[in-house]
């Protein structure tokens, strides 16, 4: 008797059903979950990021940032991403669920990016223009505040032009070998404004049921962030 029928149809009924399990079932459970109200603040998580935000996605993504930075803190136990401050904690589907793609991301050549926004200190209004400059600056060349980054610059996602009736209020603050020629200046093109708008809506911290935010003991320390490593890292490595 003739198996080789019956043999192609159990290899395909295992490959559908495969397909189904780790494709589609998955799919179909995370799609229409719901998103949830913050008791705090009242406020829908994930909420909807920005016009400007969603445009630097689009840019994070063609640059390929995704192949050297990741986008999940690791439960405790399976790494260290608690113990560095990437996240109060750990990360869930949740968190993804206004993201199209997911940009997830395997490999950490670089920090994790998952809260970056949060351990930059997002949020607080003195620190804002702070934060955008350090992104800018970082983006056009990495070294410029981290030394001995391996981090690639972006050069292209800025302009170099003549100052003619004074320096723009935008233009980056470059020292040493990294400043032009006397009498220009650089100045950042719309993808670096919207990809360091897409950088600093990067948050996952909000306590949710499946992953509650543990505070510390009131009558203990608050830790100090590796500044080195953590706050400074943004999207270097």
């Amino acid at each position: 008797m003739n198996s080789t029928p019956l043999l192609f149809l159990g290899i395909l009924a295992g490959l559908a059903a495969s397909w189904w399990g780790m494709v589609v079932a998955p799919k179909l459970q995370i799609g229409s979950a719901p998103t949830v109200v913050l008791k705090e603040t009242g406020q829908h998580y994930p909420p909807t990021r920005p016009g400007v935000a969603q445009q630097g996605a689009e840019v994070y993504r063609s640059l390929g940032c995704n192949t050297c930075h990741s986008q999940i803190v690791r439960p405790e136990g399976y790494g260290h991403d608690l113990l560095r401050g990437w996240g109060p904690r750990r990360t869930v589907a949740q968190d993804y669920l206004r993201d199209q793609p997911i940009m997830l991301g395997s490999v950490r050549v670089g920090p994790d990016l998952a809260n970056i926004a949060t351990r930059m200190g997002s949020g607080d209004s003195n620190a804002q223009p702070a934060m955008v400059a350090y992104h800018l600056k970082h983006l056009y060349h990495p070294r410029t505040v981290m030394e001995g980054s391996v981090m690639p610059a972006y050069p292209f996602l800025f302009e170099k032009r003549r100052i003619v009736e004074g320096p723009s209020p935008d233009a980056l603050k470059l020292e040493g070998a990294y400043a032009p020629e006397a009498g220009y200046e650089v100045v950042p093109k719309e993808e670096a404004r919207v990809l360091v708008a897409y950088l600093l809506s990067l948050k996952s911290s909000a306590s949710l049921v499946e992953a509650p935010v543990i505070p510390p003991p009131t009558n203990a320390p608050v830790k100090a962030a590796n500044t080195a490593s953590i706050a400074t890292g943004g999207p270097s490595r």
